[in-house]
């Protein structure tokens, strides 16, 4: 079974080609992934009579910790690393082709938010940008220098510089990004008070340690009296995957039309349940085509009947590391 190529994937409009290509990724994983291929077969199932997405065994994201989970034999462009604490064992995606990440997030970015040029991007990342291997930094340096904007850049904890920016992008009327880690949001907005209703705050969750985990809500409200907006927007990706889905406001993510939610009963990790039911995130991500595009995370959700899902935390003996750690 060949692979689906980049423009294929990038194209998916409609349920009916997402289907058709997440089988076609499936046959090809299964035959090509070592690690999935041996998953499969150790569950007893005949990869060869899966006829529907829902049939499709997800592989446990753990497997990305102490395997080399990958669909061809190429040197890897990158190795992405998943953040964690001292002693923690993290997870190494191998990404053998690096332009599937980069169509990945430049397009779902425009899909939901337009063109980046339009944008000054700023971005409060200190633990991403303190360790080696973030695919989220890999992302964010990508935006700013995408938005081709002098004023874009990466900010550590020089928080005063952060907001004489926001000072000059308000006065000019500038359509201003600010993507931050929870905390590193939360430690300016108790230093400095901002009322720029027009500011696209996007968090990428995770407290590292730092602070106390919070429920969503409140965690927003205090954002969004700091920094003076409506709603705060949210990313969720992680380091085993190249695709994110984003939330606009109210904790509700939509994927682009290459990634699907399904949820998995936490009692019988191998069988689906409806809409409106809480277990465990299943992630099909057909950007991951050259190494597992179909993930069993560690997160709790909700999917809806339109397609948005929201996160609602994580397994008990989940590993706290990673982007979107809120318990809602």
């Amino acid at each position: 079974m060949m692979k689906p190529g980049l423009e294929e994937i990038f194209s998916i409009s409609n349920a009916v080609q997402f289907e058709r290509a997440a089988l076609q990724v499936f046959k090809y994983q299964a035959n090509h992934c070592q690690v999935y291929s041996d998953f499969i077969r150790g569950l007893s199932v005949d990869s060869s009579k899966i006829q529907q997405v829902e049939q499709i065994p997800f592989l446990p994201i753990s497997f990305f910790k102490n395997h080399t989970v990958k669909s061809d034999d190429k040197d890897a462009d990158t190795v992405f690393t998943s953040s964690g604490t001292t002693g923690m064992i993290t997870s190494r995606h191998y990404v053998s082709d690096v332009s599937w990440y980069e169509e990945s997030f430049r397009n779902a970015f425009e899909l939901f938010y337009g063109n980046i040029k339009n944008y000054t991007v700023l971005a409060l990342l200190p633990s991403y940008l303190e360790r080696e291997g973030s695919s989220l930094i890999y992302m964010a340096a990508d935006l700013i220098k995408g938005s081709c904007n002098p004023y874009s850049g990466f900010y550590l904890y020089n928080h005063e510089e952060l907001y004489q920016q926001l000072l000059k992008q308000q006065r000019a009327g500038k359509p201003t990004l600010l993507i931050g880690v929870t905390f590193a949001l939360l430690d300016f907005v108790e230093a400095y008070q901002l009322n720029f209703p027009e500011l696209i705050i996007m968090e990428t969750g995770g407290m590292k340690g730092r602070r106390k985990e919070m429920i969503r809500e409140e965690l927003h409200n205090i954002l969004c009296n700091g920094f003076g907006v409506e709603q705060i927007h949210s990313e969720y990706g992680m380091t085993e995957l190249l695709s994110q889905a984003y939330s606009k406001g109210d904790g509700l993510f939509a994927c682009p039309p290459w990634m699907k939610i399904l949820i998995r009963d936490t009692n019988d990790p191998l069988s689906l349940i409806p809409s409106n039911k809480t277990g465990g995130i299943n992630v099909i991500d057909l950007a991951n085509i050259n190494s597992c595009s179909f993930i069993a995370t560690q997160d709790l959700g909700k999917l809806h009947a339109e397609g948005e899902f929201e996160v609602l935390g994580r397994f008990d003996n989940s590993d706290i590391r990673g982007c979107n750690l809120l318990i809602a």
